[in-house]
């Protein structure tokens, strides 16, 4: 799974507009022009209409592409994650899921979704399988599941303005070899508005943006997955990837947002 570049496109709030389909489309296509694999979405994104956008985004281009999916806890039982899994196949437009996770923990018992992720897998139908919006106790307790630590990503809100996950989570990822994917990495379009870290960015010759993302790929570990309606943004995005952080400046990061001193909540939107 690390062989692929950490960074991606989120498609969460893409295809809820017919008017925006052609920007969102060609946003998702900028970024496999760029060299990006890493595409996000779910089943609950515009009811099915952002998973039916990225099908239409990577037809013809499927072997460029790693794509992500989420299964909503109420459908997460072993016969439901089945039929929900072939619903986003069919809307996707291709033969498996590279990564399928449980959007968010329901009332369904781990047990039998981890059964019916197993099962999907010996189908072909996924290829890993992994949670979303999971904190500590919850990931503890999948993994002392028979087979819970096959558990590949654990998909949560982490950005350099939302850093709580670093007390005890993303240590715990990292320490079991599980991916962090960090929704909202630019904290819903507050950090590329900041002005200390566009200050920072100037020395680089960057956005603020960049800024913040190259400091979350440098994490280690981590995937981001920043949402985007544009071709432009998606492209700048990627710039990202070539930004090396002086040791000055991630202590100045750690002064405008510093790391978490005791446990916090885990976000979730």
């Amino acid at each position: 799974m690390n062989a692929m570049l950490p960074l991606g496109i989120g498609t969460w709030r893409l295809g809820e507009a017919p008017s925006s389909e052609g920007d969102e489309v060609a946003a998702i296509q900028a970024a496999l022009d760029q060299g990006l694999r890493l595409i996000d979405t779910a089943e609950m994104y515009a009811d099915g209409g952002s998973e039916e956008l990225v099908g239409r985004a990577i037809r013809g281009r499927r072997e460029q592409c790693y794509v992500v999916s989420k299964v909503l806890p109420q459908n997460a039982s072993f016969d439901g994650v089945k039929t929900a899994c072939e619903r986003s196949l069919r809307r996707l437009g291709i033969d498996a899921i590279d990564l399928y996770l449980l959007h968010w923990r329901g009332s369904r018992p781990l047990a039998e979704t981890v059964a019916g992720f197993r099962r999907l897998v010996h189908e072909g139908k996924i290829r890993r399988w992994g949670v979303s919006n999971f904190d500590l106790a919850d990931m503890q307790e999948l993994a002392a599941l028979e087979h819970g630590g096959e558990c590949a990503a654990n998909q949560v809100y982490y950005s350099l303005s939302e850093r709580g996950i670093e007390f005890d989570l993303k240590p715990w990822h990292d320490s079991h070899g599980i991916v962090t994917m960090a929704y909202c990495p630019l904290d819903e379009g507050r950090l590329p508005r900041h002005r200390g870290l566009q200050k920072l960015a100037d020395g680089y010759g960057a956005s603020a943006a960049q800024l913040a993302l190259a400091w979350l790929l440098a994490r280690g570990n981590t995937w981001a997955i920043p949402m985007t309606r544009s071709a432009a943004r998606a492209a700048e995005n990627c710039a990202a990837l070539n930004l090396s952080l002086s040791r000055a400046t991630l202590d100045e990061l750690d002064r405008l947002f510093p790391p978490p001193e005791r446990k916090k909540r885990l976000k979730i939107v």
